[in-house]
C-alpha cells in the first residue's frame, strides 16, 4: 500500500509544485470587496449608517426618483431586503416615498434633504478611506485603474449606477 502524504496547505500565491504563480485577478478582487465593504461599514456607521444603506443613498444621489425594486438592484440587495432598508431610513428621514403618478402600484423613493446632509458626511469619510487606499498610485495611474475596472464590469454585463 503506498502512504500518501498531506498537501501542504498552499497560499494564493505558489502553484502546487512551489513556484510562484500570479494570483487570480478574481481572488484579488473579491479580498478588496470584503476589506472594503468592512472598512466602509466602518466609516459610515457612526454616522448611523449600514454600508447597504450608504450604498443606496449614493445611488438615489445619481438617479432620483427609484422604485423599491430599481433600488434594491443598484444596490445590490434584494427587494424585500431594500424594502427593509428604506423603512429603517424614512424612519430616519433620510428618505421619503410617493406613489408613483403613472402606476398606482409603485412608489417612488428619494433622498430627503437630511439622506443629503448624511451622505455628503459618509461621501468624506469613504473618499479618505479611498485615498488611503489608492495613496500609492499617481493621478494617471488611477485613472486608469478606474477605466479597468468599468472596463471589467462592462465585459461582465455588471453595469454602472453613473454614466461612463
Amino acid at each position: 500500500m503506498t502512504k500518501v502524504e498531506p498537501q501542504a496547505s498552499h497560499d494564493a500565491s505558489s502553484s502546487v509544485d512551489g513556484a510562484p504563480e500570479t494570483v487570480r485577478v478574481a481572488y484579488l478582487i473579491g479580498r478588496l470587496d470584503r476589506a472594503l465593504r468592512r472598512h466602509i461599514s466602518e466609516a459610515v456607521h457612526p454616522l448611523g449608517l449600514t454600508m447597504q444603506q450608504y450604498t443606496a443613498l449614493s445611488v438615489l444621489a445619481r438617479r432620483s426618483p427609484q422604485s423599491n425594486s430599481q433600488l434594491a438592484e443598484k444596490s445590490l440587495v434584494s427587494p424585500q431586503a431594500a424594502n427593509e432598508m428604506v423603512k429603517a431610513m424614512e424612519t430616519k428621514g433620510l428618505v421619503e416615498r410617493h406613489p408613483d403618478p403613472h402606476h398606482g402600484r409603485i412608489i417612488q423613493i428619494r433622498m430627503t434633504e437630511a439622506g443629503q446632509q448624511t451622505l455628503a458626511e459618509c461621501d468624506r469619510a469613504v473618499m479618505a478611506l479611498e485615498g488611503h487606499m489608492l495613496e500609492s498610485l499617481s493621478e494617471a495611474q488611477r485613472n486608469a485603474f478606474q477605466r479597468h475596472l468599468k472596463s471589467s464590469l462592462k465585459a461582465l454585463g455588471a453595469g454602472l449606477v453613473e454614466p461612463e
